[in-house]
């Protein structure tokens, strides 16, 4: 059985060195089922690595979880890290996305980056955003652990893309979780085993992130269909920074496009 998290002493650890290990928190079997539905995914879609440097050119990622079965609900609610995640952010917190990370052995590491760079916020600053990975192999440094930066959260900058930083693998065994500040610098490993490391990352964002009115769901998509090009951008069907309000690396403004008014709109991390 997975046992119950110090939810303060976690908390602690997240405020002072920026992240914390959750060991033991998700139960073996959901771990187990979690990892064969991925790997259904993965054959059936024929899932491919993304070929940059950033999501990785021997890794295979499959985005917006929540969508593809109901065995994905219950990863943002989990009791055992849910809890961490509202104290560190609040209680009104909300799910920023929800995908797998499967490193294939030979993958090189993942550049150093804090997840919330691309908002143009001061730093340090209050947590805006809280992630976490759910193993579900071993993760070991040999393997691909997420690299670290201990204490990163609390510094004025952000690194610089493609730059080598010191840090340290977060090993864990499978079934932890690693949770983390938003501005914490990690990445990442690189996999130099024969072995799949295979994670999943759950990642929120402060309640506050988010218009006053749902304006999404709020207008219906054949009156926004109508609207001008940039009134479809304020009301949400668009992205910010190249990233920030993607549908599986695609701009919302897809869904109010007909088929052949759609165009290839680059993600952030194929531009880099």
């Amino acid at each position: 059985m997975p046992t119950t998290p110090d939810v303060e002493r976690h908390v602690t650890e997240i405020a002072e060195r920026g992240y914390t290990v959750v060991v033991g928190a998700i139960e073996t079997d959901l771990v187990d089922a979690l990892a064969g539905d991925l790997r259904r995914i993965e054959e059936l879609d024929g899932v491919q690595p993304a070929q940059n440097s950033f999501e990785g050119r021997s890794t295979l990622r499959i985005y917006n979880l929540l969508a593809r079965g109901r065995i994905y609900e219950q990863v943002p609610v989990h009791a055992h890290v849910l809890p961490i995640v509202e104290e560190v952010l609040d209680p009104g917190c909300l799910v920023s996305s929800l995908s797998s990370i499967d490193i294939l052995p030979g993958e090189q590491a993942q550049p150093i980056h804090a997840d919330d760079q691309l908002i143009p916020l001061d730093k340090p600053h209050r947590p805006v955003v809280c992630n976490s990975m759910w193993a579900l192999t071993d993760f070991t440094e040999a393997n691909g652990a997420t690299r670290v930066v201990p204490g990163s959260h609390l510094w004025d900058h952000d690194p610089e893309f493609g730059q080598a930083y010191d840090s340290v693998a977060a090993e864990m065994p499978k079934g932890s979780v690693l949770v983390w500040h938003g501005s914490l610098w990690h990445g990442g490993g690189a996999n130099t085993t024969g072995e799949r490391r295979v994670g999943l990352a759950m990642n929120y964002c402060a309640g506050f992130v988010r218009q006053q009115e749902n304006q999404q769901l709020g207008i219906p998509r054949d009156v926004a269909r109508g609207f001008s090009p940039r009134l479809r951008e304020l009301v949400g069907y668009g992205v910010y920074n190249m990233l920030i309000g993607h549908i599986d690396k695609r701009s919302p403004a897809d869904l109010l496009a007909d088929s052949d008014e759609r165009t290839d709109r680059p993600i952030v991390w194929d531009r880099l």
